[in-house]
């Protein structure tokens, strides 16, 4: 099923997750899916497994199991910045092989260890040659608070047209904390004349550690009242983690009453905290 259709009945409601580690078994990824069948969400995507993944446990097997065994639509994460053109061909090949249909290109981080190729610079690049070459859904990823690469948020959402106008129908926003960032930003789009759905990306607040490094990478913020709790619970590991589980849970109930799209909750391969968001949200 081609994702962009499930936004004709919104929210859609949606979980990201990683293949294995090196180090993990490759068991973990699909016990992790077996939990979060039972919660029901419209797609869940895959990430590209930066770092590495085990055989039998790629993005594309990943999501070919989503599909096949549990009956969910799957979004494969494609990054371009270490693929040339023929390379993207044969994984679209293989995507097609599988039954996938959906796909998140995406720029990809750089690496200080690793040269970029030059056949795609940006993730709009991506979508016109994914366009070019297939049938498939494509979804871009956006950032409320503007890429932390851009001079500003309206070069960011400048470029973000581009993805759109290249052929993106959906877009996944990057992790926020201030819901009225999320709110000014998609005000910005129909301005641009950006009118695809946007899913509001929600990361919990789990650990102090994972979310500082988080942030720092994607160039989100922490408002006054996420950053009290933080310092509050910071010597008190399972007292944060249930604050910051309230805090996603606040942030998406709000989200929702103000009409957001979608919610696409980061899940960190940890079913049990989107079972526990998932149980309050439904209340």
């Amino acid at each position: 099923m081609k994702a962009a259709a499930l936004f004709e009945k919104k929210p859609v409601i949606s979980f990201e997750v990683f293949p294995p580690k090196p180090n993990t078994p490759i068991e973990s990824i699909y016990q992790t899916l077996d939990s979060l069948k039972d919660l029901k969400p419209d797609f869940i995507s895959v990430t590209y497994g930066a770092g590495g993944s085990q055989a039998g446990a790629s993005t594309c097997e990943i999501c070919q199991t989503i599909q096949s065994k549990h009956n969910i639509p799957a979004i494969a994460h494609l990054p371009c910045i270490n693929e040339t053109k023929e390379s993207v061909l044969e994984k679209l090949e293989d995507f097609r092989e599988k039954g996938i249909e959906n796909i998140l290109a995406l720029r990809g981080d750089k690496s200080p260890d690793k040269e970029p190729k030059t056949d795609f610079k940006h993730a709009s690049e991506l979508i016109s040659f994914i366009r070019q070459n297939g049938s498939f859904d494509i979804a871009a990823a956006c950032y409320p608070e503007g890429h932390p690469e851009a001079p500003d948020l309206d070069t960011d959402i400048m470029h973000l047209k581009e993805k759109v106008d290249a052929g993106a129908s959906h877009l996944i926003s990057q992790l926020f904390y201030n819901n009225h960032d999320f709110y000014s930003f998609c005000e910005k789009l129909v301005q641009k004349g950006i009118n695809v759905p946007v899913e509001a990306g929600i990361m919990p607040v789990t650990s102090k550690k994972s979310i500082e490094r988080m942030v720092s990478l994607c160039g989100a913020s922490i408002p006054n009242r996420l950053a009290k709790l933080m310092a509050r619970y910071s010597g008190d590991p399972a007292s944060l983690k249930a604050a910051g589980l309230e805090y996603a849970i606040m942030q998406i109930i709000e989200l929702i009453e103000n009409g957001a799209d979608g919610i696409h909750i980061y899940t960190m391969n940890n079913p049990d905290v989107a079972r526990y968001i998932m149980e309050q949200i439904k209340e």
